[in-house]
């Protein structure tokens, strides 16, 4: 298939999607006379969508309607708009608290995404960091993503070569299994100048309703203030700010229950 006809389908297909939002339920002859297409080939880019399950067909009237797959969609959308408002308030009490930038990051394919951030009171410069892509195996928040990843995707974003920002990055997939060990057991993570020289970094999860690991709050700030003796102090304010996170992401700690 040609890349035109591709996004041809593509544009279609979404275009069906809008139809049946507006309509509830339609034929597919009533969906290939608004696309204007043959009926076969509006029941291919139907039968597409129903097979992810993003419509379904009624037997009943032999109409088709928008599915529950939808509903997943539009639920991982709310969930991270969710995330950002609900984060954002602990987020600038942990910034006054600790005085330094905290932010809060989600996995996205194999790097994090910081969705909302806090200036500590200590910070002299400002850099916004929403927005913007880091890496995993370098960043106290990357940490925390890759150790609650199952095994199979732990070990695909190990998979050598990682890069080196600094003198102190870890680049060994088995020193990083070890670290990411710790982080479970331990509840956080920390990156010692290992993605910019002079800047150190500990984070801690926050879970969703499920209970799943759906981000990760971070402190950092120079290694001169946030300092190696200072580490577990800020680490433990950041897991109470994280689990404040998760008790409005709807997350019940059955074992403190």
């Amino acid at each position: 298939m040609a890349d035109h006809d591709r996004v041809q389908s593509v544009d279609r297909a979404i275009r069906i999607l809008e139809m049946l939002a507006r309509e509830g339920e339609m034929t597919v002859g009533q969906v290939a006379g608004q696309l204007q297409v043959h009926s076969s080939t509006a029941s291919r880019l139907i039968d597409t969508l129903a097979s992810r399950e993003l419509l379904e067909r009624s037997t009943a009237h032999g109409s088709i309607r928008l599915a529950a797959g939808l509903l997943r969609l539009a639920g991982a959308t709310a969930s991270q708009l969710d995330l950002s408002s609900e984060a954002q308030p602990v987020c600038d009490a942990l910034a006054g608290d600790v005085g330094e930038t905290t932010n809060v990051a989600i996995l996205s394919g194999d790097v994090a995404i910081n969705v909302c951030q806090a200036q500590g009171t200590s910070t002299v410069t400002t850099h916004n960091w929403v927005g913007q892509r880091t890496v995993l195996h370098a960043t106290s928040s990357g940490k925390v993503l890759l150790a609650h990843l199952d095994s199979h995707q732990r070990a695909r974003l190990l998979r050598p070569p990682l890069q080196r920002f600094t003198e102190a990055t870890r680049c060994s997939a088995q020193e990083l299994r070890s670290d990411l060990g710790a982080v479970r057991k331990n509840g956080w993570a920390r990156a010692i100048e290992e993605y910019e020289d002079g800047l150190n970094a500990v984070a801690a999860p926050i879970r969703g309703h499920d209970g799943k690991v759906m981000a990760a709050l971070s402190a950092a700030g120079p290694a001169y203030r946030l300092s190696l003796e200072r580490l577990p102090d800020v680490a433990a304010r950041v897991m109470t700010a994280a689990d404040e996170v998760s008790a409005r992401m709807g997350y019940r700690n059955r074992a403190s229950a």
